[in-house]
């Protein structure tokens, strides 16, 4: 019978796991450049600094900028 540990040997599996944690990672980076453009915007930087630097479009910058309720 296939079992769940058989499962997790396939290559099949693996690559897919692989790729899901590659996308979280990616998730929780933008993440923490959404949560820091507040305080660059605090020390005087640009919307179009952030952005650059961010690796950001300035809309998103603008958005991330706006208080949250």
């Amino acid at each position: 019978m296939f079992e769940l540990n058989d499962l997790r040997q396939t290559r099949f599996f693996q690559d897919v796991f692989e790729e899901g944690k590659e996308q979280g990672k990616q998730e929780a980076k933008k993440e923490v450049k959404l949560e820091v453009i507040p305080h660059l915007l605090a020390f005087g930087c640009s919307i179009e600094q952030i952005a650059q630097a961010l690796d950001f479009d300035e809309e998103v910058v603008r958005q991330a900028a706006q208080p949250r309720s």
